[in-house]
């Protein structure tokens, strides 16, 4: 009888424990869809580069959705340098109309009849004679700030080199100043102080 159990329990044993051993570790137990280890990776699609990058910077013309050219935009904003140039580019030898005259082709009448008057006024006008003084300027754009078909407002910065009796001093000034015209012919019609506006 004990012969019988022995016999038994080792038959039990075979069964369950030959077969474990003799198949490899990935077979001893079916995979299961939700182990991670043994679970596919998932394939994500992959947004298409057509439906989410903007076209490129060089396709994109921008003087399609504005009033006027590139080419009206380079002229209007040489006829604004030049133009603050001449503005702060004066001597006390120059006579009001001499000192407007550096302008021609500038400015509109409007705008040089109010230069000269500025130029010639009796405070500022013996100052400038009394000091001897003798003024350089240079310019430079910072912004656009405001355009229509034939007006353009740009925001200038002017540096002025002066010298008088009373020595050399140098300082710089922003401007709005605003360009009427179309095509080749642009002329500064107002400058004021940047922090002003433009009116």
């Amino acid at each position: 009888m004990f012969a019988v159990a022995v016999m038994v329990l080792a038959a039990l044993g075979y069964f369950l424990v030959v077969p474990a051993v003799s198949r490899p570790d990935g077979a001893a137990k079916p995979a299961s869809p939700a182990t991670p280890s043994t679970r596919a990776p998932r394939a994500f699609a992959q947004p298409t580069a057509t439906a989410a990058v903007p076209p490129a910077a060089g396709t994109v013309d921008i003087y399609s959705w504005l009033p006027f050219t590139q080419q009206d935009l380079a002229d209007a904003a040489a006829v604004t340098v030049q133009f603050c140039v001449d503005y702060d580019t004066y001597s006390y030898a120059e006579s009001p109309a001499a000192y407007v005259a550096t302008m021609n082709g500038l400015i509109t009448g409007e705008l040089a009849g109010t230069l000269q008057g500025a130029y010639a006024a009796p405070g500022v006008a013996q100052l400038r004679t009394g000091q001897r003084q003798v003024s350089a300027g240079t310019a430079a754009i910072d912004s656009l700030r405001a355009f229509g078909p034939s007006s353009m407002t740009f925001v200038v910065t002017a540096w002025q080199r002066l010298v008088s009796s009373h020595g050399t001093t140098s300082g710089a000034t922003q401007y709005a100043v605003t360009v009427t015209g179309s095509g080749g012919s642009w002329r500064a019609s107002d400058i004021e102080l940047a922090s002003a506006g433009n009116t």
